[in-house]
């Protein structure tokens, strides 16, 4: 009987939940010094000078860097696609850009010698105009990157077609504000770094993938691949942005070799608000046009992405965003078009989702909003829409072809188990008596990618003289639970049980090869390649029980259940691992990089349910039901923890969280006392159904599950909000639906049908 598809718990937890993980702040490093960034203060200036003379007499302190003194050539950019001349700098030498910009280093014997000390570094500025508005980065009155000469750091535009929604019958336009969040995970971000006696570096990351950051960083400081080595210790959680890697960290290699010292950084949390990368921070223009009879029959997306202060990532996302545009619908004309502008704010990065819950957060929204404009049912306009189950594998206008689907099932799933008519009826019977607590029902019906690169992945298998096992694998957990994965994997095909299993990761001296995790391809791609690979050992011993047994390989058969090898049809005389791993001459080992598999579509439908206080603008999140298809399913309790962490981070965009500045740049969000991070108290318990749609690109049958709560979520919640509003004649309300947001919206009808108001000015208000 094959283990997988058992809801087999999670072989990490005991040592978590005991002797606890251990992270790069807890790594024995003798004689280490710590790093202390001097972040800046201002928005946008010119540095006219950096006193360290009294830092460098302070107690403790072994060096004082700044932005001159680094003879490294530019740092590293994420993608060629953004231009040169918007690189972020090692350190900040002749202007800041953005608050927290890290401008000069002090190293100590201690942290709290290092903070003191950074604090007595005095910076001189000139002030320069901040541009923290969209809008104003466009328009290039003032130029962070004058080398650049524009503020647009990446465009994938169309031209536009005039005729778009000719036959339409009704035409809706909206702006939305898909606001900037934080990632905020439970680890801050952490390295070290440590020169060997042989010359090598030794670098530690806080990482969501080693190989990536060993090829980044030998590039930056000119060393060949064997002369640096990677580990990635235990993480605790990346949610995308640890998929880059930062000035910060890098330069801890450069920093050692000048004191002769290791030298160890780890960020405090108000730093890690301001410096690691942000997420989302789209303003998106939606157009959607149809019949009144509810078929959409074109849509258009304009989107401003805001990369801030430096070209990374978040530039380059809204190409994800195009490749999911028209999400679950079959629509016929369709058009795109992205500027990525940099603005006077931390730069943005990958994060859960990375483009894609952007791109649903649009469609399902406008999907709505032409449902309320021909007076129609939001759930039967997405019915009359969705993609037809035969009609896979399906192109969509922008060029992806869906692998597998079943949308209107997914959406009958999802409706029934929520009690769809019940509560519209309920939501008739507040309404009909003028309750104050007004009654919500928001769907959203989603397709995603996972791999979208569509990579492949190392894997290997290696079986010990006891018959135990030692899987490898390319890809790196922060907290997915790939230990347990990929353990069931390699116990199905081995037939060795799940706790004789060890899965060894994030060391690029162990592993020689790896593309890190990242766009829920783990499974998918680390856990093919690990299939292979133990199906390759399992031909291996073949071969060696042939001799053994005196038979044809082609006769030998290995019973998974018993994990013991005999000839078809005497089992009475077999073999074990240790039997077979002790007669094998070179030993029973295979490791393996598997072809490019192709990426894959998970697909769902949300219902979320809310209670909107009309009085005070209070939203009360009461139900979240999601059906989430990841194709075959190996561990339902994994799947069920990655869909309730997606949910919890939706659900937080849509109410809670948004990164805030002052028109002059000044972060209002740099602690968990001012950015509003939810915790279990805020949620309600989910309700999750499943289905399972295997997918044809993959042996497992598998798709990525990571990201897909997050990008039902959102846009479900947002819609419940506004559906709770809609008897008021409010058609549109921008994320996070705070209570004051909600209550500004009821109490000033001027502002329910406001299209144009910036993501600054709409923080201004609020303030």
């Amino acid at each position: 009987m094959s283990i997988l598809g058992n809801r087999v718990v999670r072989v990490e937890d005991p040592r978590l939940l005991t002797a606890g993980g251990t992270y790069v702040d807890d790594l024995p490093l003798d004689g280490a010094v710590r790093a202390t960034y001097v972040r800046s203060t201002v928005a946008h200036a010119r540095i006219v000078a950096v006193d360290v003379t009294a830092a460098r007499s302070a107690p403790g302190v072994v060096e004082v860097v700044v932005g001159g003194e680094v003879d490294l050539g530019p740092f590293p950019r994420d993608s060629p696609m953004t231009p040169e001349a918007m690189a972020q700098p090692w350190l900040a030498g002749d202007v800041v850009r953005f608050v927290g910009e890290p401008l000069a280093v002090v190293l100590a014997e201690t942290a709290a010698q290092g903070a003191d000390a950074a604090e007595l570094v005095e910076v001189s500025y000139e002030p320069l105009a901040a541009v923290v508005d969209v809008d104003d980065a466009l328009a290039g009155t003032v130029l962070l990157h004058p080398d650049a000469g524009t503020n647009v750091a990446l465009a994938f535009e169309e031209e536009p077609d005039p005729h778009l929604f000719d036959g339409c019958e009704v035409v809706v336009r909206r702006r939305i504000l898909n606001q900037r969040v934080a990632p905020c995970p439970l680890e801050v971000r952490a390295a070290a770094a440590s020169w060997g006696g042989d010359g090598r570096l030794t670098h530690w990351a806080s990482s969501q993938g080693s190989h990536g950051v060993r090829e980044t960083l030998r590039r930056a400081m000119g060393l060949e691949r064997a002369q640096v080595r990677v580990v990635t210790p235990d993480v605790g959680g990346g949610f995308g942005a640890k998929g880059c890697s930062y000035p910060e960290e890098l330069l801890l290699g450069w920093l050692a070799r000048r004191v002769g010292r290791p030298v160890r950084w780890v960020e405090t949390r108000s730093e890690s608000m301001v410096g690691l990368g942000h997420g989302r921070g789209q303003v998106q223009h939606v157009e959607i046009g149809g019949t009144r009879a509810g078929t959409i029959g074109a849509y258009r997306l304009t989107v401003v992405q805001d990369s801030g202060a430096y070209a990374r990532m978040g530039a380059v996302l809204p190409f994800m965003t195009r490749t999911m545009l028209t999400g679950v619908y079959r629509i016929a004309r369709t058009q795109f078009s992205s500027r990525s502008v940099v603005t006077n704010t931390t730069p943005t990065v990958a994060y859960r989702g990375a483009g894609r819950p952007e791109a649903t957060a649009a469609i399902e929204r406008a999907v709505d909003l032409f449902a309320a404009e021909i007076g129609a049912d939001p759930a039967e306009v997405r019915r009359r829409n969705l993609v037809a189950a035969d009609a896979f594998p399906f192109t969509t206008p922008t060029g992806a072809t869906y692998d597998v689907g079943d949308y209107e099932r997914a959406l009958d799933l999802v409706l029934d188990a929520a009690g769809y008519e019940s509560l519209r009826a309920e939501q008739r019977r507040r309404r009909d008596r003028g309750e104050t607590i007004a009654l919500g029902i928001g769907l959203s019906t989603y397709v995603e990618i996972t791999n979208p690169m569509g990579q492949g992945e190392f894997g290997a298998v290696a079986i010990g003289d006891d018959g135990s096992a030692v899987v490898r694998t390319g890809v790196a957990p922060h907290g997915q639970g790939h230990a347990t994965a990929l353990a069931m994997v390699a116990s199905d095909r081995l037939g060795i049980p799940m706790d004789r299993v060890t899965v060894v990761h994030g060391d690029t001296d162990v592993v020689p090869r790896g593309r890190g995790t990242g766009g829920s391809r783990s499974l998918q791609a680390g856990g093919t390649a690990v299939r292979s690979a133990a199906d390759a050992v399992v031909e291996q011993a073949r071969a060696v029980v042939a001799d053994l047994l005196e038979a044809n390989a082609e006769d030998v058969v290995l019973d998974v259940d018993g994990g013991r090898f005999h000839v078809a049809g005497t089992p009475a005389v077999s073999r074990t691992w240790a039997d077979v791993a002790a007669a094998a001459p070179g030993g029973l080992a295979a490791e393996l990089e598997t072809e490019n598999p192709g990426p894959t579509f998970p697909f769902g439908a949300h219902v979320a349910v809310v209670e909107v206080d009309l009085e005070t603008g209070a939203v009360r999140l009461t139900r979240l039901i999601a059906v989430d298809d990841a194709g075959t399913v190996v561990n339902p309790l994994l799947v069920d923890g990655q869909v309730h962490g997606g949910l919890a981070q939706g659900i937080a965009q849509a109410l809670y969280e948004e990164v805030r500045y002052d028109a002059d740049g000044n972060p209002l969000t740099t602690t968990f006392a001012d950015y509003a991070f939810p915790s279990a108290a805020e949620l309600p318990s989910f309700e999750t159904v499943p289905m399972e749609t295997p997918t044809p690109i993959n042996p497992l049958g598998a798709k990525g599950i990571g990201e897909s709560g997050t990008i039902g979520s959102t846009a479900a919640v947002q819609n419940a909000v506004v559906d709770a509003l809609a008897h008021l004649g409010i058609r549109h309300l921008d994320m996070p639906a705070t209570p004051e947001r909600v209550w500004r919206a009821i109490v000033d009808p001027s502002r329910r049908a406001a299209d144009d108001e910036s993501p600054l000015s709409i923080a201004r208000t609020l303030r």
